[in-house]
């Protein structure tokens, strides 16, 4: 087996064709699906399944897979470090729950690294801000080098668990307590802090998870409790626009970024003595054993900045 042979697998597998990974690799398919053919045979296990419909993997390709990726990341991690023959393209990529503070050192990371002329080759960077189970399943899967999350003492004996299994490992980055994020016009938002019996008439605001998905992987502290309006949504724009229209409101970790959202909006602190889990411990996963690209390690170091 070798390393082209795997990107071959890893690109075929992004793609979900054989022809459309053959464009993009720059080869034949009949040489593309030879060389996966060989990969086959010599592990004799089966890595694609094949029909009139199209491909998908087996569980024996989604397991092989996941080895794939990491060693193709660190070769391409050991490349970039190492080989000064070209300039080699700069890949990251992070997932993160619905947090401003990620898009904000994100922003900081590309800034730094185009503002400085040994650094400024092409690069191609991606974030995804998206639900906390996906946030496990791109950096278990190699297609984030970073997720960011958090813990408390509701989920984290379920998380941990998860990430034991995934061969993922939690780093804190900062603990806060819970606030009340709000219009700066909330009849509310003029109060040094807030409580359940406040919020209740006003909409709470969640982002949605699944149907399918564990309450452990809410993204709001707090959420095992009962409110008596929740509206769900999927993104952090409509939150503010909800926000505005309806005095709705969200508990987070009142680490906001007034750049990018303005000064409309207030966090206010949530004090409830009925409730004392309402501490987020806010931090990042990555694969075990996995170094992390130059872009990697510079994004980590943004978000200190603004975190810690």
């Amino acid at each position: 087996m070798t390393l082209q042979q795997l990107k071959y697998i890893i690109g075929v597998s992004e793609k979900g064709s054989f022809n459309k990974a053959a464009e993009q690799l720059y080869v034949s398919q009949p040489s593309l699906t030879a060389a996966i053919k060989d990969v086959e045979n010599e592990f004799d296990i089966t890595l694609f399944n094949r029909s009139s419909k199209g491909i998908s993997l087996t569980n024996e390709g989604k397991e092989f897979l996941q080895y794939a990726r990491q060693i193709y990341a660190q070769y391409d991690n050991l490349l970039e470090r190492f080989d000064t023959s070209k300039k080699r393209k700069k890949k990251f990529a992070v997932s993160c729950q619905h947090y401003s503070f990620c898009v904000k050192a994100f922003i900081d990371m590309v800034k730094k690294i185009e503002k400085n002329e040994k650094e400024s080759d092409e690069y191609e960077f991606a974030i995804n801000e998206t639900r906390t189970l996906s946030v496990i399943e791109d950096v278990s899967n190699l297609r984030s080098e970073i997720g960011i999350l958090y813990l408390s003492d509701f989920n984290r004996a379920a998380l941990t668990k998860v990430f034991k299994a995934n061969d993922l490992i939690f780093e804190k980055l900062v603990s806060c307590n819970a606030y009340a994020y709000l219009w700066r016009k909330h009849p509310l938002a003029h109060k040094e802090s807030l409580t359940f019996e406040d919020l209740k008439d006003y909409p709470c605001l969640m982002f949605d998870q699944n149907a399918d998905s564990s309450f452990y992987y809410a993204e709001e502290i707090l959420s095992e409790k009962e409110y008596p309006k929740i509206i769900r949504t999927k993104d952090r724009a409509t939150n503010l626009n909800l926000m505005k229209g309806l005095n709705a409101y969200c508990l987070c970790s009142g680490i906001i970024s007034n750049e990018l959202n303005g000064n409309d909006f207030v966090a206010v602190p949530f004090n409830d003595s009925e409730n004392t889990n309402n501490c987020m411990e806010i931090g990042f996963i990555t694969k075990k054993n996995v170094v992390l690209s130059s872009a990697g390690q510079n994004y980590l170091e943004e978000l200190k900045k603004y975190l810690c």
